[in-house]
């Protein structure tokens, strides 16, 4: 089993204590202080892995809430019976061009019904003469 930074920090510095080293030569002050240092930084990448597994959970999280959203939004049929009765829900849009502007505008088919609407860009009174065709009256 691997040992982890704070465990090696902590075997360096049993190691270092083990030597008994004359405390008040430099260079076993410089050798305490580079133990010292290396503790310190093993708790501090225990700390940020500590947190990284947290963020990765609610980067998970917000995932999974992104997936469901994009399903929600993005997919277009969830019915796979073939009928237009229950698929059918989104309204249809047409294309509309102004005659006297030439500003095309998606209208729908209430719009179209209504006879009549006002162009946004111009004003002008843009009329409607909807007709049926006799093959879609006789379904």
């Amino acid at each position: 089993m691997a040992m982890t930074l704070t465990e090696k920090a902590a075997y360096i510095k049993g190691l270092a204590e083990g030597l008994s080293l004359d405390a008040s030569k430099p260079e076993t002050k410089i050798i305490n202080a580079l133990i010292d240092l290396v503790d310190d930084i093993a708790l501090a990448v225990s700390d940020v892995e500590d947190e990284l597994v947290l963020v990765g959970e609610q980067v998970d999280a917000v995932d999974e809430d992104l997936d469901a959203l994009e399903s929600y939004v993005y997919d277009d049929d969830d019915c796979d019976c073939c009928c237009d009765d229950c698929c059918d829900d989104e309204d249809e849009f047409f294309e509309v061009e102004c005659p006297a502007c030439g500003e095309v505008i998606n209208v729908d088919e209430g719009i179209l019904e209504s006879g009549s609407i006002e162009c946004p860009a111009c004003g002008e009174n843009l009329e409607f003469d909807i007709e049926y065709d006799d093959e879609e009256d006789d379904e």
